[in-house]
């Protein structure tokens, strides 16, 4: 997943509801114009717009009467605004690093932060070891030269030659003065190293030669925070770690993803530990602490587990409040401690980020236990030599409409990628068995709904339920309507992006032609593939096209030899019958006549035809004049 790739390009004070805003996801190489649902509908300035990784949206910052307020992109805080806060002048915005959704807006006379991508804005306080001086830089009456972050501190540097520090928890934020030092200058500017590591850099000219060299100081926070003076506290834990620290999960549509983490506190305290998520509309949380046995040194150590998992499948949320599940997202989740001294420098929070979405580790498998050549149906030796079958014109079409071809069509088997197919009995309604593999183990069979498609365009097959029969209260969708609607851009489109199904209330195309076969397999319906009187190879691709069942595009291509179909008659089946019945009948004739010849009704009978024979040839002779 590469998040870095975005970029707007916009003119800072354009009235916003008519502002050109374009967009990038190359890094700038190309831009697209950028829209946004009911833009046209806001009031105020352009501030600024920002991809807020850690909330899946994007922000607009709308100015208007010395006042300003995020404006976001998606459901649900698409229906409402972040809570206003001061702007009587142009601020410059810091997004700090970590994706927690930390933003710090600073001028010369003020500095502001956000903990939650702009919802709500706050002050940064100025403290004096546990008291509170000023409850913000406005008050304070210093003038801000340069601003410095990491994932979780905070440094300025003022025209008064003084330096501030403080730490962005994930409760509150505030700074504390250190001593007086001689380290303001107009060049210098302010970069953490590392946690705790903070350098000063000023730029020194050189009167000969036209580069530069920089002047580094370094400071360690932590020395610093040991001046008594400061009155910085002691910190009240000893340890916190955890194995996900600084990693990456995923976690799939109806997946659940458990963490560990360990806190050692100070002998004779107990802090409180707090787990946050930066997108509580998509990511839910459920933790649990107890204590888990004793250091060498006799401290208590405590265990913390973490269950996270969908906030739409927690149960717990009003739907309002959570985001479409239909769309992937990010979250981050925070461990820190409530209430953490100052002096927690090398205390860091522990921190992962949370894609709710695609698990690429995820397959589906169609599940091939008796197969054409385990049956002796097919000889696995001959498929992998080069094997070719040919489909008559009648039975497919190269462009999936149904309609039957100008030729035959002659088709190499690629036995490498299908192995030997599955057997399938022409007159028995049949339906693949899905399996959703992950890892290369076995997880579960798959239930939900799925599309097939013969690829090499045979249409000699059907579905055993209609639209009506399948319970549709809408018209379902097909291939053709899905074809039409993709274009020349893929014969193979439908998924989990674009299906709707004929069950949902939501779905209000009109039932028009309830008689049409329903093509969509699995899900709450027990529709089966149903073939024509035809022998042969299939080659079908299946889609899962379910889009509450993963955020994968779950696809794959497996092969089923269709037998026990006799061939077609050319004769009707009227004609059949007469064909027996008088067949029948010339045997039985052929068989009675010689054994009735022997009998005594056989001579009578053949004395009678005699006569006859007699009489007829006398009465022909007079007729001729010869009587």
């Amino acid at each position: 997943m590469d998040i870095s790739n975005s970029v707007f390009a916009y003119l800072h004070g354009d009235q916003i509801s008519q502002a050109n805003i374009y967009f990038s996801d190359s890094r700038g190489y190309r831009f697209q114009k950028y829209a946004q649902e009911r833009r046209a509908e806001l009031v105020g300035t352009l501030g600024g717009i920002f991809s807020f990784h850690s909330l899946s949206q994007v922000g607009l910052l709308l100015v208007d009467q010395q006042m300003a307020m995020f404006s976001y992109s998606d459901h649900p805080l698409n229906r409402s605004f972040g809570l206003p806060f001061d702007y009587d002048r142009t601020l410059d915005i810091l997004i700090a690093p970590g994706q927690k959704g930390i933003l710090i807006f600073w001028f010369q006379k003020n500095l502001l932060v956000s903990r939650n991508s702009g919802q709500l804005v706050e002050s940064v306080q100025v403290r004096e070891g546990q008291r509170i001086l000023y409850n913000s830089i406005l008050k304070a009456n210093i003038t801000i030269h340069s601003v410095t972050a990491n994932e979780n501190e905070l440094a300025v540097l003022t025209r008064e030659n003084n330096l501030y520090y403080g730490s962005l928890g994930i409760q509150s934020s505030s700074l504390i003065k250190f001593a007086d030092q001689n380290i303001w200058s107009q060049e210098a500017v302010l970069m953490f190293t590392d946690v705790g590591m903070l350098e000063i850099l000023t730029p020194l000219p050189d009167m000969i030669f036209p580069a530069f060299d920089f002047q580094k100081c370094l400071l360690n926070i932590q020395a610093l925070l040991m001046d008594p003076q400061l009155q910085a506290g002691i910190c009240k834990v000893e340890l916190l770690q955890g194995e996900f620290e600084n990693k990456m999960y995923t976690i799939d549509m109806n997946s659940q993803l458990e963490l560990t983490a360990l806190m050692i506190p100070r002998p004779g305290t107990l802090p409180v530990p707090l787990v946050m998520v930066s997108n509580p509309h998509s990511l839910g949380l459920q933790a649990v602490i107890y204590e888990d046995g004793y250091t060498y040194n006799g401290d208590t150590k405590h265990r913390l587990n973490i269950s996270l998992k969908q906030q739409h499948h927690w149960g717990r949320a009003d739907p309002n409040f959570t985001s479409s599940i239909k769309r992937p997202t990010i979250s981050t989740i925070t461990l820190d401690i409530a209430n953490k001294e100052i002096s927690c420098v090398d205390l860091k929070p522990l921190t992962a980020l949370i894609s709710v979405g695609c698990d690429l580790e995820k397959k589906i498998v169609i599940q091939n236990e008796l197969s054409a050549c385990h049956h002796g149906v097919l000889d696995p030796v001959a498929l992998q030599d080069n094997y070719s079958y040919i489909i008559e014109r009648e039975a497919y079409d190269p462009n999936f409409q149904g309609q039957q071809a100008e030729e035959d069509l002659e088709v190499y088997y690629p036995y490498e990628k299908l192995g030997c197919p599955l057997l399938a009995y022409y007159d028995t309604p049949w339906k693949p068995v899905v399996e959703l593999w992950r890892e290369g183990k076995f997880q579960e069979v798959v239930e939900a709904e799925y599309v097939l498609l013969e690829m090499n365009g045979l249409f000699t097959y059907t579905y055993s339920l209609t639209a009506g029969t399948a319970g549709c209260s809408a018209q379902p969708q097909n291939w053709t309507t899905i074809t039409e609607m993709a274009g020349d851009t893929a014969s193979f489109s439908w998924d989990r992006e674009n299906y709707m199904s004929c069950h949902d209330p939501d779905y209000h195309e009109p039932l028009r032609w309830p008689d049409v076969p329903y093509q969509i397999l699995g899900g709450p319906t027990e529709n089966k593939v149903v073939f024509d009187q035809r022998n042969g190879i299939y080659i079908f691709f299946i889609s899962i096209v379910d889009p509450s069942y993963s955020y994968c595009h779950l696809e794959t291509t497996f092969s089923v030899y269709v037998y026990g179909a006799f061939p077609l008659s050319i004769f009707p089946p009227i004609t059949i019958v007469l064909l027996t019945v008088a067949t029948l009948l010339s045997v039985w004739l052929a068989y009675m006549i010689p054994q009735l010849l022997h009998m005594e009704q056989g001579l009578e009978v053949s004395g009678f035809w005699a006569r006859l024979y007699q009489r007829c040839r006398s009465s022909c002779a007079c007729l001729w004049g010869r009587c």
